[in-house]
Order: C-alpha cells, then structure tokens, then sequence
C-alpha cells in the first residue's frame, strides 16, 4: 500500500523536528515547511493527503493554509494544531472544512490517532465518490439505475430514454450505428440465402 504523505506546516523549529520524527517512526511520507507562503505553493505543486498546521504563523496563517488547501483539492484532510487556541477559532477552522482541531502541546499518540481517523474517513469518501460515478446499466435488459437523491444501490430501474429525459430531458430517437447496420445486413443475406437453398 502506498504510504501516506502529509505536511507539517509551523514556525516553530523544534515542533517540525519533533512531529516529522514522530510521523515517520508511523511509515508516512513527511514533509516540513516553517511558515504558511512556503506550504500553500508546496500545497499547489504537489499532492498531500493530509496537512497538520499551526494556527498562528507570521505572514499566511492556519486558517489561510486550511482555505487554500481545501480550494486545491477538497479530499485533503487538515488538522489545525495551535498553542493559542480558543473556541471562537475552533469554530472557524470547523466552518472552513478543518477535519480536527488540538492544542499543543498534543500527546503523540493522540496525534497519530487523530491523524489516522482523518485518513480512514478520506479513504471511504473516495470510495464512496467513486461509486457514485459509475452509472450502473443492467448487463441483461440494459435498464439503468437512478441513485440520485437516495442511499447507492437503492434507486428505480429505468429504461434508457426515459433516464435520460429525466436527467437532462432529452427525448431519445432511435437509429441504428453503421456498425450494428452492416451486421443486420449480413444478417438478412445469410438468412436469405439460406431460405433461397431451401426451398
């Protein structure tokens, strides 16, 4: 399985060693910056599956690193950690799409935890989206299921024109590809010729 990678995003020097040794002892891939400017044109560059960021930083702060990231990509998981916390900015990291929020100093082991729960909620938000664009079409009547606005798998069964009417409300007309014609055709002159030795 491929490893995780995750940013560290504080000004703070011995907290980017300490966290990066922690995280790597745990097999993900880590990468440090020491302030906000630095992890947003990082953020933009390269894929990261989780952020872990200061809150208080000179210049671009946490919750500017959290927007940017989120605007990125929006599976990215961010965990605001900051020694300044209080509920008001809690709140605000929450609005913003945060996956967590803890003060420091943060136990190791919680961190690891919290980080883990962010990455395993990822995993099946992926997998979750990506069942939801596949278009399930029955292999044998050729029906198509509309999941829309209920639990997958638990939608009605429809005909193909009338899923597309509902959908985008286009009418069907039906026509025949050159290649289904020239089989039909082939068809017929095999199956006349064989009724002309017949007879």
């Amino acid at each position: 399985m491929q490893k995780k990678s995750i940013l560290i995003v504080d000004d703070e020097p011995i907290i980017r060693h300490t966290l990066k040794n922690d995280l790597q002892k745990e097999e993900f891939l880590v990468t440090t910056v020491e302030n906000g400017e630095e992890a947003v044109n990082l953020i933009r560059e390269r894929h990261f599956d989780l952020v872990v960021t200061d809150l208080s930083m000179p210049g671009i702060g946490g919750i500017q690193v959290l927007s940017e990231a989120k605007e990125v990509d929006t599976h990215i998981c961010v965990i605001i950690l900051t020694g300044f916390g209080d509920i008001g900015s809690a709140i605000d990291a929450l609005r913003l799409g945060a996956n967590d929020y803890l003060l420091k100093p943060c136990d190791n082991e919680e961190l690891v935890l919290r980080i883990n729960n962010c990455l395993e909620k990822q995993d099946l938000q992926k997998k979750i989206k990506m069942y939801e664009e596949i278009l399930p079409i029955c292999c044998y009547c050729k029906k198509i299921r509309d999941d829309s606005g209920k639990e997958p798998g638990s939608g009605k069964w429809l005909e193909v024109a009338d899923y597309f009417y509902k959908k985008v409300g286009v009418s069907m007309t039906h026509g025949m590809c050159p290649q289904c014609y020239e089989k039909q055709i082939n068809e017929l002159n095999t199956l006349n010729e064989k009724n002309s030795l017949d007879k």
